[in-house]
């Protein structure tokens, strides 16, 4: 796992033996099983995690229902609000794959830091990678109909069509699952 992780690194800034032999000995590497809730609302964390297999969603309960805001896949990480704003959580994370995440937390992140500068660089790049792409994607998901937010779906993240229960890709689409079916139907019939 650690050569994934190092292959994901390298594109962004090359590692000595030394900063590598560093990121093993932190003990960072966690296996998580399907099902596992990471965090839960009203929990406080100081763990932000990055997924390196498998795949883990963002959810909220709004009267008593799931409304999933987020997936997270292979290199992807996420630091919690909770963490930044050292209060509650108002989510939850859940794996809905067997993963293999790595947790750490802002002390581990400050002393690799200050030991290795370039890890600041790299983080800072990924930081305004991600704060791109989440103001597209939420751009896309406020100006399209769901058939937009669907298409869009398959053709930026088709492997969450095949990852994800029709129930969450639902939820993550603002729609019922039944709705779900009939625009796949409809999508389907307009091909043929």
């Amino acid at each position: 796992m650690q050569d994934l992780l190092f292959d994901f690194i390298s594109k962004y800034i090359s590692l000595t033996e030394e900063e590598k032999n560093a990121i093993i000995s932190l003990d960072i590497f966690r296996s998580v099983k399907k099902g596992t809730t990471l965090l839960k609302e009203g929990q406080k964390s100081q763990d932000s995690l990055f997924v390196l297999k498998g795949c883990m969603r963002k959810y909220y309960i709004i009267d008593g229902e799931e409304k999933t805001t987020a997936f997270f896949t292979e290199m992807e990480g996420i630091t919690p609000n909770c963490v930044i704003s050292k209060t509650p959580s108002e989510y939850y994370l859940s794996c809905i794959e067997d993963s293999i995440v790595l947790v750490s937390d802002a002390d581990m992140g400050a002393a690799i830091n200050s030991k290795f500068p370039k890890f600041e660089i790299m983080c800072r790049i990924l930081s305004e990678e991600l704060l791109a792409k989440q103001q597209i994607d939420f751009d896309e998901f406020k100006t399209s109909s769901p058939e937009q937010r669907y298409l869009n779906l398959i053709d930026k993240r088709p492997d969450l069509v095949q990852r994800v229960p029709q129930h969450l890709l639902a939820s993550y689409l603002g729609i019922k699952p039944q709705s779900l079916s009939r625009l796949r139907a409809r999508i389907l019939e307009k091909k043929s």
